[in-house]
């Protein structure tokens, strides 16, 4: 899953032939014998090779006296932006309102409200109701962890009658609301030192449901709590320290594998991307975008990057292989430099 370079003519071709939309912000083509400048992924038809000039942005072609192809606008703000912009004002408007309709959303954003819904869904990997169900898990977990009563809590949440809640938030949650406002899952926690700064691991009854990186001890017990309300911090004895220190062992060596199960929470969507990243050989990087194909949700580019961020097991499900289409490394939950640190430890030693 390297990245893809575009750095020959040859190259440049091969893109231009495959309709390659990973090429579109790397370079156009330009056509003599039409005098017509394209994307490389234009669905008009091909020209000989021989007629066919590259260049580096669409300035330059327009500079040359091309003009620009009026299928597939390559002086126009890129249509995927323009599709992503709407659903990404859509998505706010869901979590902003968790009574809106379908044909609400639709009317919001000028579209049929059959188009809306596909659209949607090839962006995103999920429906708007099944993304209107997660905005409201996570208003409830942020109600739940601040103390409200559980009634309150669901109603504010947006669920429209106890039945959806039931539902839908158990699983979501991983338990009963009841269970998490007060804690009654028990997890406990350690921190410790890795090389990577200091380690907060965290286990419930299933696994190893975090493992945090940070700075500061005091950091990193608040964004647990945030997780899991009244997690307790527990003596490193016995078989629970020699767990701590398979995982930071994992963490220090990444050939050596951990051995743990793992308490992996999270929707339907994000399972899939996470499953994906662990899928990437270490040694190796992906685009965001190419995570979305894998999973089947080649649109989802935004939602890929927002499941990551959402990643709750540092390096165990390594985000950090997930890198900008141009190879640039884009942000990361526990700051990019130990992103750079992880990604050249590995380049040393690839898998295989």
């Amino acid at each position: 899953m390297k990245n893809p370079t575009f750095t020959t003519d040859e190259d440049r071709w091969l893109a231009v032939l495959a309709r390659d939309p990973r090429a579109d912000d790397q370079f156009v083509f330009a056509v003599q014998t039409t005098g017509i400048v394209c994307r490389p992924s234009c669905r008009a038809r091909h020209a000989l090779r021989k007629n066919v000039r590259f260049y580096p942005d669409v300035d330059h072609a327009l500079q040359a006296g091309f003009r620009p192809c009026k299928r597939c606008k390559p002086d126009k703000r890129d249509p995927q932006e323009q599709t992503l912009a709407k659903v990404e004002h859509a998505c706010r408007l869901l979590e902003r309102d968790p009574a809106l309709t379908l044909e609400m959303l639709a009317q919001q954003v000028a579209m049929s409200p059959f188009h809306f819904h596909r659209l949607f869904k090839s962006v995103t990997g999920m429906t708007p109701k099944a993304w209107q169900q997660a905005a409201r898990v996570q208003r409830l977990r942020t109600a739940l962890a601040q103390g409200d009563k559980i009634t309150d809590a669901v109603l504010a949440a947006g669920f429209p009658d106890s039945s959806s809640y039931y539902r839908q938030a158990n699983a979501a949650l991983g338990m009963t609301a009841k269970q998490y406002r007060k804690g009654d899952v028990a997890v406990r926690y350690a921190i410790g030192e890795c090389s990577l700064g200091r380690c907060l691991v965290g286990e419930s009854e299933r696994g190893i449901c975090a493992i945090l990186l940070g700075d500061d001890d005091a950091t990193l017990t608040r964004e647990l709590l945030t997780l899991f309300p009244k997690a307790e911090r527990e003596t490193l004895e016995g078989e629970f320290a020699r767990r701590i220190e398979r995982v930071i062992s994992a963490i220090d060596d990444h050939t050596v594998p951990l051995a743990l199960p793992l308490d992996i929470r999270g929707t339907a969507f994000q399972q899939r991307v996470w499953q994906a990243l662990r899928d990437i050989p270490r040694g190796e990087t992906a685009s965001y975008r190419q995570v979305a194909q894998t999973i089947g949700s080649p649109g989802a580019v935004r939602a890929v990057a927002g499941a990551c961020a959402a990643n709750k097991l540092a390096v165990i499900i390594p985000c950090h292989r997930v890198v900008r289409h141009d190879g640039a490394l884009s942000g990361y939950r526990w700051g990019t430099e130990r992103k750079a640190l992880l990604l050249k430890r590995e380049a040393k030693n690839p898998e295989g």
